[in-house]
């Protein structure tokens, strides 16, 4: 009996044991996968908040460069509202670039190629055309009738070295059948100067008034105003030298002056061992708001002349003031606006006259050597509407006063009205239609309708204000 107990005992032990034994297995396996999962779990909030870190830094990151880009965007936009007044210091048709600007072209010559031409109807025969008061020298009159091609220019610019800038420019033109290869400008400009100076040498145009330092092609009319051909034989250009300096100041002051060979008109003979003409120059201009800017100038050329193209020799002195105002909208001249510009012209003779073969006169017998002491004038106001950047319309008049007293005194003084309608396809190209009513003397009047074309070829620098 004690037996069977005992083994009873032990049966029941064993079974017990065996019972638990799964169940324990059981409860450690949980925990270890509830373990596993709890560091999963963990792991994943760990690489959420790397995310969520992640992603509020490119936020940030984006919202700085957006603040950069509006920053770039107000930048460029007041530079494109001051590129108006900045464009007046512009020193050259094909601006020079600036010392230490210079891109992987900057060394190579652009090259342009300007053409135009030009179909004309005058009333009066240009033959027949006598101005009072005032002798015509060589390119000054009418212009001859029909078609014909105008003046043609080839252009080369380029930076020389970080320290100097040239240009070349050839001229082509027909007058009347004598065919003629020019070269118009041949100089080089300074670069790297201090404080504001810049020198100029070689063949140029002077800086004396606004339209003479401008190319012809880049004018609103078809023909220079009447001051123009009276006093300048249209423009003035001549071997010399030239120093401007430029302030600095918010606003835009330029002051020069120039030393020129003479030769050409209204000069004439390179008198003063070859220094026979000197000018000095004042201009300033600025913005006035967004949307309105302006230019203004005072200027005088002096020259010691043996007899010049209109019979003068002696001394010569003439002054110009000029002004220019521009209002666009958001100022911006290409899509539309306002431009009022004038000169005005005082030129003070005090020599003697003898007649040459070149002029035309308004006298029928003009005395030989006789003296030239007097005062004449002249002046031009225009305005041109920019309807948008194809279409721009304008008028302008000219007028001139001639001497009381003299060879060529005269108490009729001549007129002009000028009305033009322009078609520009693009920067590079434009049509001209233009009607003149002219009275250049006492009971002659001459009616003109002109039609022009230009166009560009290759790269053109922009021109100035």
């Amino acid at each position: 009996m004690r037996k069977s107990l005992l083994a009873f005992c032990v049966s029941s032990a064993w079974v017990v044991s065996a019972l638990a034994a799964p169940a324990m297995a059981t409860e450690s396996s949980t925990d270890l996968a509830l373990q596993a999962l709890d560091a999963r779990i963990r792991a994943l909030e760990d690489q959420g908040q790397k995310l969520r870190d992640q992603a509020a830094a490119a936020l940030a990151e984006a919202d700085a460069a957006r603040v950069e880009l509006d920053k770039m965007k107000a930048a460029q936009q007041s530079a494109q509202q001051t590129a108006a007044t900045a464009a007046v210091a512009a020193p050259v048709e094909a601006s020079a670039p600036a010392a230490g600007g210079a891109n992987g072209n900057a060394f190579n010559p652009a090259i342009s190629l300007i053409m135009n031409g030009l179909y004309a109807h005058h009333s009066l025969n240009p033959d027949n055309y006598v101005r009072a008061g005032f002798p015509l020298v060589a390119g000054t009159g009418p212009g001859e009738q029909g078609l014909s091609l105008g003046e043609s220019e080839l252009v080369f610019a380029a930076n020389i070295d970080d320290k100097f800038y040239g240009q070349l420019t050839l001229s082509y033109e027909d007058d009347n059948g004598q065919v003629g290869t020019n070269i118009e400008e041949a100089y080089i400009d300074t670069l790297a100067l201090p404080e504001g100076f810049n020198a100029r040498a070689g063949r140029f145009f002077s800086n004396i008034g606004y339209l003479n330092g401008h190319h012809t092609h880049a004018d609103n009319f078809v023909d220079r105003p009447l001051a123009y051909q009276a006093f300048l034989g249209n423009q003035y250009g001549d071997d010399g030298a030239q120093v401007r300096w430029v302030a600095p100041l918010d606003f835009f002051l330029e002051l020069g002056g120039e030393l020129f060979r003479g030769e050409n008109f209204p000069s004439a003979g390179a008198n003063h061992g070859g220094i026979g003409t000197r000018t000095v120059f004042a201009h300033a201009g600025g913005d006035a708001g967004t949307e309105n800017s302006w230019l203004a100038g005072v200027s005088a050329l002096k020259a010691k002349t043996s007899l010049a193209d209109d019979g003068f020799s002696g001394d010569n002195t003439l002054y110009v003031a000029d002004a220019t105002w521009k209002w666009a909208p958001n100022g911006n001249t290409k899509d539309g606006g306002v431009t009022v510009r004038s000169e005005y012209f005082l030129d003070r003779r005090r020599g003697s006259y003898s007649a040459t073969t070149d002029v035309s006169i308004d006298l029928t017998d003009p005395i030989v050597n006789q003296p030239w002491t007097g005062d004449r004038r002249g002046v031009y106001l225009e305005t041109v509407y920019r309807l948008n950047r194809t279409w721009d319309l304008g008028y302008r008049f000219d007028k001139l006063w001639a001497a009381s007293t003299g060879p060529f005194a005269s108490n009729f003084d001549p007129v002009r009205h000028s009305v033009e309608l322009t078609w520009r396809n693009s920067e590079f190209s434009y049509f001209r239609l233009q009607y003149s009513h002219d009275d250049p003397a006492r009971g002659s009047g001459d009616n003109a309708i002109s039609l022009q074309y230009d166009v560009s070829l290759g790269a053109h620098g922009a021109h100035k204000f």
